[in-house]
């Protein structure tokens, strides 16, 4: 897998990385604004894009924004299993943090933020 490739695009604020272009792929909503494209038959992430990106990368008075994984309520577990370990790998986990919010001890809501090196890659970037 050679470098990921970053384009930002300031009209839509998407941001895109790309790992694996021309690569086939599935995409799945993480959440209304991160679509993850992943390679199921070789469980690898092909790219992420970041929709209204410039409000997903600013820091709240406490700190990075989490996101609730939305999107994964929509998709068999099998696939969610995949999606998960492709989230706690490199390279998706250099640029996404998984962690969860236990709302109590029998309900976990799985969320995502971005690293604070995708933050500063795309503002050397631009």
């Amino acid at each position: 897998m050679s470098k990921p490739s970053i384009k930002y695009d300031e009209t839509s604020d998407t941001l895109t990385v790309c790992f694996e272009p021309g690569s086939p792929a599935t995409g799945i909503e993480l959440t209304d604004h991160i679509l993850l494209r992943i390679n199921q038959q070789q469980c690898q992430a092909v790219s992420i894009a970041f929709f209204d990106y410039s409000v997903l990368a600013q820091k709240t008075e406490m700190g990075t924004r989490s996101f609730p994984l939305t999107g994964l309520s929509q998709i068999s577990s099998d696939l969610k299993e995949i999606v998960f370990n492709i989230l706690l790998t490199p390279p998706v986990s250099d640029f996404l943090q998984l962690s969860a919010y236990t709302v109590s001890l029998v309900e976990t809501i799985p969320i995502i933020s971005l690293q604070p090196i995708l933050v500063e890659m795309t503002k050397a970037s631009a």
